[in-house]
């Protein structure tokens, strides 16, 4: 028999229910498989519980659920729902019917989490629970190159925060500031994507792409009238104007005569002021995000930074960051997003909650999920009748 003490020690981490769920698994603090549930499911920003996205990691490992060592929830459901109540309590009777509408997913499995999880895995063990933006911090810092480097996570919202920074040096990570909820810049981005016609949490890359081809000139007007924007790269939103705060929709009759004209009907026709109003925001976001970050650099004095959180997979403003403040390089955890947070959730039990030590070999490629052989995919072309053409090794640039 092999003694615990030389046994691997396989540690879960799991995202689900609010959008792009994901399972990751680490195994003595080195990552072996990680996958989102939509490339099973194909659909797409899957939220549901990853039972497939954990059977592939369990398989690629070669274990069983009975062989894990911990099982870890990337954000505290409790907390968010204290969010939820806080916030509808503030502004009741407005957003009755939405709250209403999101108690049964929270009475029947959110708020009881640590069931859910026992249940689909048959897990006796105790299940562990990671604020959402420490596991977004993990998720930057753990994988990277660095021995010490400042941390910036930027999203929507987590339980509270929507911008955590700190600094992480060798296996830990301190947390030194936060912006809360309603005050978000993944939330401010998101409206203007809504405004725009496109899907909340996945056509801001749309918006971003859009960008280049119009003028800033709302620019200083959202600076000016829309919000608060402090040297440190904190602010506070005019919530005049959004209204997720208490409704499902994103923006506030007067967030639509701000701008001059009603909002964007998915799928019609792009004009001009569409395009000046994504290079509005997408300008007033990279010089939030490089306050912020210049700010971080400012306290800290450390000279590397790593990013995570949704909106740090704006590559333009990360270009900027790049250039234009002191720091000399910057990590991007490639799933920046919530289904990348099951991995930061894993790798905070191992060296925060274990206090193991890191062994640097980092993140070497994002091509942690299924992979097939020559033969499968000629197997599946092949039953489906799609013509195809195989090249030899040599032949492939």
């Amino acid at each position: 028999m092999v003694s615990s003490e030389t046994s691997p020690t396989y540690i879960l981490g799991i995202s689900a229910f609010y959008h792009d769920s994901a399972a990751a698994l680490i195994c003595d603090g080195e990552i072996v498989a990680a996958a989102s549930e939509e490339r099973f499911t194909r659909i797409k920003g899957d939220a549901s519980f990853p039972e497939e996205a954990i059977a592939f990691c369990l398989s690629e490992a070669g274990i069983q659920t009975s062989d894990l060592a911990h099982v870890v929830f990337y954000e505290k459901p409790w907390l968010h729902f204290e969010r939820i109540l806080e916030t509808h309590l503030a502004h009741a009777p407005l957003g009755l019917g939405n709250f209403l509408k999101s108690m049964p997913v929270w009475l029947r499995s959110k708020l009881f989490m640590r069931k859910v999880i026992q249940r689909a895995l048959k897990w006796k063990g105790k299940v562990l629970f990671c604020k959402h933006h420490d596991s977004h911090m993990g998720a930057a810092f753990y994988p990277s190159p660095f021995h010490e480097a400042a941390i910036l996570t930027v999203d929507g919202v987590g339980e509270w925060a929507t911008t955590s920074w700190g600094v992480g040096h060798e296996n830990t990570i301190e947390t030194r500031g936060e912006l809360h909820f309603p005050h978000s810049l993944g939330l401010l981005y998101a409206t203007f994507t809504a405004y725009l016609g496109f899907k909340v949490n996945e056509g801001e890359y749309k918006m971003m792409g859009l960008a280049p081809y119009g003028n800033p000139i709302y620019a200083d007007k959202i600076r000016d009238e829309m919000l608060d924007l402090r040297e440190d790269g904190s602010f506070r939103l005019n919530m005049k104007y959004f209204a997720y705060v208490s409704k499902p929709k994103m923006f506030t009759r007067a967030f639509e005569s701000f701008l001059g004209e009603k909002a964007r009907t998915p799928e019609s026709p792009l004009t001009q002021h569409h395009l000046d109003i994504a290079a509005s925001i997408q300008l007033v976001t990279e010089e939030i995000l490089l306050a912020m970050a210049r700010h971080v650099h400012k306290a800290t004095g450390v000279e590397n930074l790593v990013l995570g959180g949704g909106v740090a997979l704006n590559c333009v403003a990360n270009g900027r960051i790049l250039r234009e403040t002191p720091f000399e390089k910057i990590w991007i955890q490639p799933a920046a997003g919530d289904a990348g947070s099951s991995l930061g959730a894993a790798l905070i039990i191992w060296h925060q909650y274990l206090k193991k030590e890191r062994n640097f070999s980092g993140q070497k490629s994002s091509l942690l999920g299924p992979e097939f052989d020559v033969q499968e995919i000629r197997s599946a072309l092949n039953a489906k009748n799609v013509p195809f053409t195989e090249l030899d090794q040599e032949d492939v640039p």
